[in-house]
């Protein structure tokens, strides 16, 4: 999965998802060479959720189904 910036360049190429834990732990590369290993812990998760409106739900479960 690759993640891209505003000027739609390449920020981050995700390779693995797993957890560690109680914690997620996402590793790839930023920027296409530098290797980084990012934790996600719950208290982080949960203020993530608490960002999601009901429309952008929506989006998130249709988004994979979408063009692009």
């Amino acid at each position: 999965m690759k993640i891209y910036s505003s000027d739609k360049s390449e920020l981050m190429q995700v390779a693995k998802i797993e957890r560690d834990g109680n914690d997620l732990v996402i590793k790839g590369k930023v920027f296409g060479t530098m290797p980084m290993s990012a934790r996600l812990k719950p208290s982080e998760a949960r203020a993530a959720l608490k960002l999601l409106t009901p429309s952008l739900i929506f989006f998130l479960i249709t988004l994979p189904f979408r063009k692009g």
